[in-house]
């Protein structure tokens, strides 16, 4: 699986300096597709991360074999 950014994702990394890559592909794998309410042909992962228990929620588009990040951010 190969992580792309998108501007968003880009510009907003820099404040979110604790979501790691490894939180991002383990949300992914271990949550349910999920349509986004906003953005057409997108898709939620919403997950606990250990060892923290904090909830992370991604937004992302799926191509083939690569995974482009809109956004992500915690819920809690």
């Amino acid at each position: 699986m190969k992580i792309i950014n998108s501007e968003h994702w880009k510009r907003k990394r820099k404040y979110r300096k604790d979501i790691t890559y490894d939180m991002i592909e383990y949300a992914i794998k271990n949550s349910n597709e999920l349509r986004d309410k906003y953005w057409e042909n997108a898709l939620n992962a919403i997950c606990r991360v250990p060892p923290s228990g904090r909830i992370l929620k991604i937004v992302y588009k799926q191509e083939e074999n690569k995974i482009k990040i809109i956004t992500a951010f915690w819920l809690d």
